[in-house]
């Protein structure tokens, strides 16, 4: 499947709320989930980074998550819940902003409840980088970039001085 083209900050696309997946839409997501797949890995090869992205990200205004690490999960209609009242705070990156560096504050932990893409139903416990990452990603699913989640007005930067940061 093509690789697709990554919107980016700016793109109205970016700022909608995206639909809920029906089972009836499966088979026709599939070809969207390789896509999905084949743009990841196309950008860690050119950007050396990357291991989850959205489906708005490409286009797609569905609920629908792709994240490859240690193997590919699909997250069809993701909730996050009993997020843990601990936060911390990093300097986030995203596919649609790929020169800038954003400080957010993400919960340390959180639920997880998706579909797979044989419309069974799985809950997760996400700890620290599994958390802020779906926190990142569901975030897409409902227009908000993490530019919107900024600590403060200091809380940007480019990846090129991401070495003078503290």
């Amino acid at each position: 499947m093509p690789v697709r083209e990554i919107l980016l900050l700016g793109n109205s696309a970016l700022y909608e709320r995206c639909e809920a997946v029906s089972p009836d839409e499966l088979g026709a997501l599939r070809p969207v989930v390789r896509d999905l797949r084949d743009t990841l890995l196309d950008f860690r090869v050119r950007r050396g980074a990357g291991r989850a992205v959205a489906a708005p990200q490409i286009g797609v205004m569905k609920r629908l998550v792709y994240m490859y690490i240690d193997e590919p999960v699909v997250f069809l209609n993701p909730v996050l819940d009993e997020m843990s009242p601990g936060t911390f705070e990093l300097w986030d990156d995203c596919m649609s902003f790929p020169d800038l560096l954003v400080r957010v504050a993400r919960h340390r932990s959180c639920h997880i409840t998706y579909r797979d893409l044989d419309w069974n139903e799985h809950r997760r416990v996400l700890h620290d980088d599994l958390s802020e990452l779906l926190q990142h990603e569901c975030d897409h699913l409902d227009g908000i970039l993490a530019v919107a989640r900024a600590v403060g007005p200091r809380a940007f930067a480019l990846r090129s001085q991401r070495e003078r940061l503290v």
